[in-house]
């Protein structure tokens, strides 16, 4: 359990998007514009998928899966961003980041996982399509579903213990806009060298765990996709899975430029960059490659829309 009384801070100040005035109202409609759209279309994904009968196939039920996580994510940080665009103070009370934290990891790690579990659903419709209905069912897809939420929220469990259990003594300015590991790590007055190697633990056995599963499934996709002998045949096969390689080129790029490299000052500005795409455009985009590139989608998002 986290033991809050361990700390003298009861509250964060977080250094947010720009300390420059004339931005913040650009900043504040341009990302209130992306956190729109991310809602709108990710709702849209899950009332397509939900209601659809022609959606109604386990990699859609992961698509669904996807889109619900997607928007968890990004409405853990992004209200609370937008929020603090307008104040000149931007705190945030030390449960209060506890939760977000704890949500925020529980929610990426799911969803990497979720990615993974994917890839591995397109191997089995591209490799073996007349054995697929038998290899990937209903109960299946669920059980995959269930085993990445889990384990998502249980490493998000012992990270937030870890990295709240240390001491908080002061300073308390956050240089980030929403609670992350390596800024907290960096106010922590006692030992934070074990919630490192626990950070990179996770990260890296989640992340290259995952990664090595979605590389060695599209490694045995692209070898079946050879064989097949027509143009058009390969084009379909290929078209099936350019979305989903889109987004996991996207999320894992930035993720492991995030986490998984040593810390280094003149990278900061760029760390921030890269946090604004991986929590509030990536959650926008992965919604909108698979609407865009998808006939099936698409047929059954304009079904879905009144005449």
């Amino acid at each position: 359990m986290i033991n809050i009384n361990k700390t003298k801070v009861t509250k964060f100040v977080l250094s947010g998007l720009t300390n420059d005035d004339e931005l913040v109202p650009f900043l504040f409609i341009l990302f209130l514009l992306i956190y729109l759209v991310c809602v709108l279309f990710n709702f849209g994904m899950i009332f397509a998928v939900v209601t659809a009968p022609t959606l109604r196939t386990p990699m859609y039920h992961f698509l669904g899966y996807l889109s619900l996580v997607d928007l968890a994510y990004s409405s853990v940080v992004t209200p609370k961003m937008l929020a603090d665009l307008l104040s000149k103070v931007k705190l945030i009370s030390f449960t209060g980041c506890v939760t977000q934290f704890f949500f925020f990891d529980a929610l990426a790690v799911t969803e990497a996982l979720l990615l993974s579990t994917m890839s591995y659903d397109r191997y089995a419709a591209i490799c073996h399509p007349l054995h697929y209905v038998f290899v990937m069912t209903n109960n299946k897809s669920s059980g995959l579903i269930l085993l990445s939420f889990s384990m998502g929220f249980l490493q998000s469990v012992a990270q937030t213990s870890c990295v709240f259990n240390l001491d908080f003594c002061g300073p308390n300015y956050v240089d980030s806009f929403y609670c992350d590991v390596p800024p907290l790590l960096k106010l922590a007055c006692s030992n934070s060298l074990g919630c490192h190697y626990v950070t990179f633990f996770f990260v890296s056995s989640c992340g290259m765990g995952s990664l090595t599963m979605i590389l060695v499934s599209y490694s045995f996709i692209a070898s079946s996709i050879l064989k097949i002998k027509t143009t058009r045949g390969r084009n379909k096969a290929f078209s099936t899975c350019s979305s989903h390689l889109i987004c996991v080129s996207i999320f894992y790029g930035t993720v492991f430029f995030i986490y998984l490299r040593p810390p280094a000052k003149i990278l900061e500005e760029q760390d921030k960059a890269a946090s604004i795409f991986y929590t509030v455009v990536i959650p926008m985009l992965n919604p909108l490659i698979y609407s865009l590139r998808n006939q099936e989608v698409k047929r059954a998002i304009k079904g879905a829309l009144p005449v």
